[in-house]
């Protein structure tokens, strides 16, 4: 495979603490000769699990950006064992410019692997983190929320493994890390274009996402519960040397979603009146809400229907849709054991 053309400031083999910027190359009008930089840390100490966080592959969703960098000035050298390699804002010209997608590129990144080391800079990020990043990772944690446009349950995400095994060391983390939700999918949303895509052409390395809110903002209820749902995790695997001090309370519910009939989407542009919110419990075929037309405020609203009943699990932040916007998603109970 072609080698890489980004270039790290720092060796990720080298014992101790360091940080620094991966050097996407990039040509411009504005810069010749420029490159953009995407932060990253490594803390290495000895022999011990190899781990990648990653947040910020959606430039909107700021979570998961905020525990990563708390979490990069909060560890030192001494408190680990093994290796952690952290990407804050994976997708740093989206994280910049506040938006999902990447402004040089319109590049989702959550959807651009295997990459290309000579495509654009969001293709070159992905084939990087394929091709150096993630050879020899025990685990993943791929930290997402429904960023501007939606809003999830607090939850932990995985795609199913086909081996009862590895299945069931997946829910047993979902469980650990603590959050209300915990939900499997039959496949990304990304599919084989997905960080979970590249992981299982890597010989299926466990994969561990979150959906953590959304709707632009944070919150800081979830993002200390996340701060400590990592740090259960990290500690079961024998990364962290000390474990949390908080007591492991909530009983996570396990729910399964699978496209298409897990989602509802907006039928016309206009403006959504929803029947229901985060967390309830619907029916199928129940009226999920109705589009209402700004532009002929005189004409009956469409109504629009669950396709299958279970738990809503996101739900459309903005009042704003237009025809295919996704308005809401739902799970259903799961019992994987």
């Amino acid at each position: 495979m072609q080698p890489s053309r980004i270039w790290s400031e720092i060796d990720l083999q080298n014992e101790g603490k360091v940080t620094g910027y991966l050097r996407v190359p990039i040509s411009t009008h504005a810069s010749a000769y420029g490159w953009i930089p995407v932060p990253i840390a490594s803390i290495k100490n000895g022999s011990g699990p190899r781990i990648l966080l990653i947040a910020g592959s959606h430039g909107d969703e700021w979570e998961g950006q905020l525990l990563l960098i708390k979490l990069i000035q909060s560890l030192q050298v001494q408190d680990i064992q093994g290796h952690l390699i952290i990407l804050p804002g994976a997708n740093a010209p989206a994280v910049e410019a506040g938006q999902r997608v990447s402004p040089f590129d319109d590049g989702n990144l959550n959807r651009s692997f295997p990459g290309d080391p000579n495509g654009t800079p969001t293709m070159m990020i992905a084939h990087f983190i394929e091709t150096v990043l993630l050879p020899g990772c025990d685990l993943v944690c791929d930290f997402h929320s429904g960023g501007s446009s939606l809003e999830y349950l607090p939850s932990t995400v995985i795609v199913a493994p086909k081996s009862g095994s590895q299945l069931r060391k997946s829910v047993d983390l979902i469980r650990l890390f603590g959050l209300p939700v915990g939900f499997a999918t039959d496949a990304s949303t990304g599919g084989d274009r997905s960080l979970t895509g590249a992981c299982d052409r890597l010989g299926s390395i466990p994969c561990l996402s979150t959906e953590l809110g959304g709707g632009g903002t944070a919150s800081r209820n979830l993002l200390r519960a996340a701060e400590v749902g990592l740090a259960r995790v990290l500690h079961h695997l024998g990364v962290l040397n000390t474990a949390p001090k908080e007591r492991h309370s909530c009983s996570t519910q396990l729910l399964y979603r699978v496209r298409p009939n897990d989602f509802v989407y907006s039928p016309a542009k206009g403006l959504f009146e929803p029947f229901a919110t985060l967390g309830d419990n619907v029916t199928d075929g129940q009226a999920a809400g109705r589009v209402h037309f700004t532009e002929e405020p005189w004409r009956k609203p469409v109504t629009v229907h669950f396709g299958v009943g279970g738990v809503v699990l996101c739900r459309r932040f903005l009042a704003r849709a237009n025809l295919g916007d996704c308005l809401f998603n739902v799970g259903r109970k799961w019992a994987p054991d």
